[in-house]
């Protein structure tokens, strides 16, 4: 069993220089932690792995495949493996929990 507390991880990554920070890896699935400042643009490309994004807090819009949609606090979006998909429009600072499974390779 592993547990984590969103408090402990947030304060543990605020200062990272980069934007995703894993925190837990198993063969099923990955969970990290991913920051975007506002007016950035967020650099990702298609990954193999379906995804999960938990908006923990900030405001944006994302796209995924032909549909965009607002996104803020408590939002969640799944995101099919393959497909394309960027935040943009961010105008607060983002920072989302990101499930990859299987584990991002």
């Amino acid at each position: 069993m592993f547990t984590f507390e969103i408090e402990e991880l947030l304060k543990e990554y605020e200062n990272e220089p980069q934007q995703y920070n894993e925190f837990l890896r198993v063969p099923a699935m990955s969970i990290g932690i991913y920051q975007l400042a506002a007016g950035s643009v967020d650099p990702q490309s298609p990954h193999d792995e379906d995804e999960v994004y938990y908006v923990l807090k900030g405001k944006a819009k994302i796209t995924v495949g032909e549909k965009e949609r607002p996104v803020g606090k408590g939002s969640i979006v799944y995101v099919a493996a393959r497909e394309p998909h960027k935040f943009h429009s961010i105008t607060e600072d983002l920072t989302v929990m990101v499930f990859f499974a299987p584990a991002e390779s």
